[in-house]
């Protein structure tokens, strides 16, 4: 290379893809480009001569020796465009000159479209839907630039009719479809350059399921060729302001629904990679959760002190009048916060989660001896099939894509949530230990592969998880319900656990065997049973109030009265709102129509007294605030993230507003996704993110492997999917049936509960 040769900077201005791959000279006034792969140098022809040398195309230039084979391709598909681009215009204009001087409208339209074509020329477009203007019944659509090596005329689709009004903008182009436009020849060349891009950030491989994800890729696709990355500074600067401004237009939208349904508070504790406790502040409405800020508990001297400071300024940001109760976890030092919190703002409650108080009653059932052995035997078979590809494939397969170990909200809550699903899976389970694929596979001969066909073998063993699924599925039923993020919880919870215990009294039937996992409940539910605002859920929604025959529980009605003291300061409202309570019980008015009746069943609790209460103003309005509530903090990934230590070590002030912006905006963009996507969401067992939930279940046996290796986890059947979900699409609230007439139910005593009983319950 000549010593007078410049090496002069490609500026972003040069759209074309093969700008990426040469250097560019300056010897005096001329220009000489250089293949970054063979060095070769070009004096002249330009960008194009440079593509057709990188794509292996003879003719202008000698090809490329080196260049990798996804440049390559990359350059046939937009040398291909161009000619594409090219026939496109031609056609267009010929189509032009058959028009009539009266076809204006038409002839507007084909300008904008020629006008897209040229502006487009160094940049490619994904693809153009061109009504014919003579004929007006078909609509053509041209892939451009996206590996078109043979014949156009074969690769055209026809597309529903659309009117032409809408290509008078040029903005407005419609897409075509994902299969037409990539062959299948280039989907392993694009998911692996997308595989390396996760394999080197160390993104866990659910991310794919974002619906962020599926965004990013379509709109870089619908961008087509000459699409620049964002830069670093980009990402950290106004891209990430954009994302925080969206987030707290979000959030804007929630608080205007407040003044009506009232909100939530919800406190999170949980630990980061750095050791520190944090407490994430949510607050919840029906038209969706939204995260506030984290909070560094670690050095906090005075646990209940500092958190009753921080929950205090909470309440006083959003507005007291706004605010109905505060939920946090159950430990004591929450508890006196929040008795604190009450005797500061009288006009609203404190409440532990409903999930967790559930959650430790799972934990007590799973201590008794007889259950825990049930469990060992199931995590037998489990940590057998999910430690060999080829067992997991062939299981797989016969629960049609089903896997057996279920993720729930907890551990404790997988325990039970994975015996139901085995339960469930049984009949396909003894189908493929008894067929002769399974005998002649290898693994049958192994002796975990004996105890698994010796295990489903035992009804002894099935008939011990049907009863503990008789015993525990009402349970998992609330704890979903109450973690809902399609519907308030209020209104169902306390029949939630009704059903819980008249199930577990109708399996055992007798007192002195049911009384023990009542005493279990009695003790975890203590604070939450005669919770003033359940009662008022259950007594406010209609489904449940008119199922009741005769008096309403004493202990329903005191818990509705004091709703209205509590949250209807104004004594006049709350003499208006006792009278129309009578109406309510005598379902007078609008209430008696047929409709009401009806609606009853397929409403949500706030929706009927909104759409029936208007002759109950007063009771009308406290009902909706009551129902609109939820009563535990949904499920969403805690731990992809980990900025919360980040957050608390850094001193530098731009870099913490920084990481406080990207925690804003990582915790909403996952909450709205939980809120607006209506995909059934089916946890795989093997993810990361469920690790610490299944861990117990899918762990290798050490002894095992390391008489038979490693297993090639390819063996894995990957196309297996899941065609028969097990668990119902339907809400479960609406299962919880009518029908409230056990009083011994609605006591929360603990009669019955002897020496027997207390050395089963957990170590406080």
């Amino acid at each position: 290379m000549g010593s007078n040769l410049e090496l002069v900077q490609i500026t972003p201005q040069k759209h074309d893809p093969a700008w990426k791959h040469v250097q560019m000279f300056k010897c005096g006034d001329k220009v000489q480009l250089k293949c970054i792969y063979c060095l070769k140098m070009f004096k002249g022809g330009g960008i194009h001569r440079i593509k057709e040398h990188l794509a292996c195309q003879k003719g202008n230039a000698s090809t490329c020796s080196r260049v990798p084979h996804d440049v390559r391709l990359h350059m046939q598909q937009s040398l291909d465009g161009v000619v594409m681009r090219k026939r496109k215009k031609q056609k267009i204009e010929e189509e032009i000159m058959n028009l009539t001087p009266l076809d204006t409208v038409v002839n507007n339209v084909v300008n904008s479209v020629l006008n897209q074509v040229d502006g487009n020329a160094n940049e490619g477009i994904q693809s153009l839907a061109i009504q014919n203007p003579v004929e007006g019944n078909s609509n053509t659509v041209v892939p451009a630039g996206e590996g078109m090596s043979k014949g156009v005329e074969r690769r055209k689709k026809l597309r529903p009719k659309q009117s032409t009004a809408t290509y008078a903008n040029p903005e407005v182009v419609p897409v075509v479809e994902k299969n037409t436009v990539v062959p299948k020849r280039m989907d392993s060349h694009i998911n692996m350059a997308i595989g390396r891009f996760f394999y080197d950030v160390g993104a866990p491989f659910d991310a794919v399921n974002s619906i962020y994800f599926k965004q990013m890729v379509e709109a870089i696709a619908s961008r087509g060729p000459g699409f620049e990355c964002p830069s670093h500074h980009e990402l950290r600067g106004w891209v990430l302001k954009t994302s925080v401004e969206e987030m707290k237009n979000d959030v804007d939208r929630c608080r205007m629904t407040w003044g009506r349904t009232g909100c939530s508070i919800l406190v999170d504790q949980l630990s980061s990679e750095a050791g520190r406790m944090l407490l994430n502040i949510f607050a919840y409405c029906p038209e969706g959760i939204i995260f506030l800020k984290t909070f560094d508990a670690t050095e906090v001297s005075v646990p209940a002190e500092s958190i009753y400071e921080l929950l205090r300024q909470i309440v006083e940001e959003i507005g007291v009048g706004q605010v109905l109760q505060v939920i946090t976890p159950g430990e004591e030092q929450y508890a006196d916060a929040g008795r604190r919190l009450t005797d500061t703002f009288p006009t609203l409650y404190w409440s532990p989660s409903v999930a967790h108080c559930i959650d430790l009653i799972l934990e007590d059932f799973g201590n008794l001896k007889w259950i825990t052995t049930v469990i060992e035997q199931a995590r037998s078979i489990t940590r057998f099939v999910y430690n060999c590809s080829s067992v997991l494939s062939m299981v797989r397969r016969y629960t049609l894509g089903n896997d057996i170990v279920d993720p729930a909200f907890s551990q404790f809550a997988t325990n039970f949530s994975t015996l139901k699903r085995m339960v469930d899976l049984k009949h396909n389970l003894q189908a493929m230990v008894t067929s002769q694929e399974w005998m002649d596979c290898p693994y049958s001969k192994k002796p975990a592969g004996l105890e698994m066909l010796d295990i489903l073998s035992d009804e002894a063993f099935w008939s011990s998880c049907e009863m503990i699924v008789r015993l525990t599925a009402p349970l998992l039923r609330v704890l979903r319900t109450a973690a809902s993020e399609t519907r308030p919880a209020m209104g169902y919870i306390y029949a939630g656990i009704y059903r819980a215990k008249e199930a577990i009294k109708k399996a055992l039937v007798k007192k002195e065997e049911y009384m023990v996992y009542w005493n279990i409940i009695h003790h975890r539910w203590e604070r939450l049973w005669n919770h003033p605002l359940h009662a008022a859920g259950f007594y406010l929604n209609p489904k449940f109030f008119f199922g009741i025959q005769g008096d309403i529980h004493s202990e329903i009605l005191s818990g509705m009265f004091d709703c209205i003291e509590r949250l209807v300061p104004d004594t006049r409202i709350q003499d208006k709102i006792i009278k129309e309570i009578t109406l309510y019980k005598a379902g007078a008015g609008d209430f008696g129509r047929k409709m009401a009746v009806r609606a009853r069943d397929n409403l949500l609790p706030s929706e009927w007294w909104s759409t029936y209460g208007g002759g109950c103003p007063n009771m009308s309005r406290l009902a909706i605030r009551i129902l609109s509530q939820t009563c535990s903090l949904p499920i969403y990934k805690r731990n992809q993230i980990p900025f919360e230590q980040k957050i608390m070590n850094t001193r530098n002030f731009i870099e913490r507003q920084h990481l406080n912006d990207l925690v804003f905006v990582q915790h909403n963009l996952q909450l709205r996704q939980m809120y607006t996507s209506k995909e059934q969401h089916l946890s795989d067992p093997l993810s990361f993110n469920n690790i610490s939930m299944v861990e117990e279940w899918i762990k290798a046996n050490d002894l095992y492997f390391q008489e038979n290796g490693n297993l090639d986890c390819m063996v894995l059947d990957t196309s297996s999917v899941n065609s028969m979900p097990i668990r119902p699409l339907n809400d479960e609230a609406e299962d919880l049936g009518e029908g409230f007439d056990d009083h011994e139910i609605f006591s929360c005593g603990k009669d019955g509960e002897d020496e027997n009983t207390g050395d089963k319950l957990v170590n406080q």
